[in-house]
Order: C-alpha cells, then structure tokens, then sequence
C-alpha cells in the first residue's frame, strides 16, 4: 500500500548546484558523498514532503527531475500529455504541479486554467522552453505562481517549489505556530514549547497537511491519496490511514494535553485549532 524506503534526503542548494544533465552523475554517486557529510548537516536540510505532479512530456528531463525532487523529499507523479495531466488535476490534488506548455496534445495554459478552476490553491510552476515575455505574462495572469526557463540548475527549480509551497501553504512563513506547538515545514522538526515531538516520516507528513488544511475535513481519501499517491487506490481497506491518526494523535495529545485531531464520524477527521 506505501513505497517502503527511506526518507530521502535533502541538499543544501549551495553544494548541489547542478545543470540537469550532472544530476543522474550525481545520484549515481551520492552514497560517496554522504559519507563526507556528519549526520547532524544532512538532518539540517531535510525537506517536507509534498506531493507535486510533473508535467513534462520530454522523457529524459521529466525522469531526472522526478529523481531530483524525490531524493530532495518531494512524492511525485507525473504526466505526458495535457489530457492525461487534466485527468490526474481532476482527480487528484496536488500541492504543487510543474506544467511545461508545450505539449503534444494542446497548451499547457489550458491545464492552468483548469488547475485554477478547481483547485485555486495549488501552487503551479511553469517551466517551458518558451522564454517569451507573452507566455510568462499569461501564466501569471492566469494564476501560475512562478515562471522558469529552460535549461535550469535542479537547485533553483528546488529553491522556487519551496518558495511557491511556503507562500500558498504556509502564507509565506518558515515556521507555523499553533497555540504550544512549533512546527518547521522544512527542517521537519515539531516542538511543544521547547521539548521536541519525535515524529516518522509519514506522521510528519501528515501532520503538514492537516495543518495547512487547519480546520477544514479532510476525508479518508484525500488523506490516503496525499499520503500514498496512486498506490492508496489498491487498499482494501483504510487501516493504514487509522494507524497513521492514531500514532500521530497519541504523539500530540502526550506532550500538549490537546486533542487536536477530531474525528467526524462517516465524514473524516479535522485539525481543529479553533475551539472557541
């Protein structure tokens, strides 16, 4: 039901600071390179999870950003073609989804409308090999949030997804503070007061999204799918997502004395900070 593997591990910008066509070198070689770099420097750059969608018909460029972002922390799909992207748009949600206009079937602009349409906080980044004034212009105004060039360092691509989820998940704030918690998206650390909250990997994530959808409900589904991609569509059963509520309340209920998560029967569960 989930990918079984490690949390993947985040770089700082200012070492990695590669054209896309290093990166495959890079990867190949990374295990070396770890061992140069103290644990404590790696933890520092561990990056939030968040689910992107890749929209990217050209093969070699769409694999090694997929690669990129997933070893930087991202969870990742992707599509070919604009029908195939709308579909996912439509049945999906996504935090964050990388549209190159120039598809094989149509425009990628349409795909932007519609992203806008029906889910008018997802963050879009445009990247295309069109560096045209006119077509950086109509992305923006039709909502993309941010507009790259192609070629680009992996680096920046990185740098500009995580301004683009700071601003539309977390109102541009590098930490969230909700009444005794403290809650660093991007060094994925949670605190109550000053005493740490040790959280997994996928407790993490899903606490990030319960509280960038604070006080709203979230169904059994939407959390399911946010968490485990297309793979939750083969569950029999929702067990996984129980689990994962459970641990993660017990966690937040011991060091806070606040039951945070409530459960609405039928409907799902809600983030409640709000309980005036």
């Amino acid at each position: 039901m989930s990918k079984n593997r490690i949390a993947p591990l985040a770089i700082n910008p200012r070492v990695l600071d590669l054209p896309f066509i290093e990166v495959p070198l890079f990867l190949a070689f990374r295990h070396i390179f770890f061992r140069f770099v103290t644990y404590s420097q790696i933890e520092t750059y561990l990056c939030i999870s968040m689910k992107l969608l890749i929209v990217e018909d050209e093969d070699g460029l769409r694999g090694t950003i997929i690669s990129f972002l997933e070893e930087v922390g991202y969870q990742c799909e992707d599509a070919t073609q604009l029908g195939m992207a709308l579909n996912k748009v439509n049945d999906y949600e996504y935090d964050c989804v990388l549209v190159d206009i120039g598809l094989p079937d149509g425009n990628g602009l349409q795909l932007i409308r519609e992203i806008k349409k029906i889910a008018p906080t997802t963050g879009v980044l445009v990247i295309s090999a069109r560096n045209s004034l006119d077509d950086k212009i109509t992305g923006l105004e039709l909502g993309a949030d941010d507009y790259l060039a192609k070629p680009f360092h992996l680096a920046e691509l990185n740098a500009r997804v995580k301004s683009i989820l700071r601003r539309v998940k977390y109102d541009g704030k590098i930490e969230v503070n909700i009444e005794r918690l403290r809650i660093l998206p991007e060094s994925r650390q949670v605190f109550c007061d000053d005493e740490a909250i040790v959280l997994t990997k996928k407790e993490f994530d899903l606490l990030a999204f319960f509280v960038a959808n604070a006080n709203r409900v979230l169904t059994k589904e939407s959390i399911a799918e946010h968490l485990w991609g297309d793979l939750a569509d083969a569950a029999d059963t929702f067990d996984f997502v129980y689990s994962q509520i459970k641990n993660l309340r017990r966690k937040l209920l011991d060091k806070t004395s606040i039951d945070y998560l409530k459960n609405l029967y039928g409907i799902g569960y809600m983030f409640q900070t709000d309980r005036g």
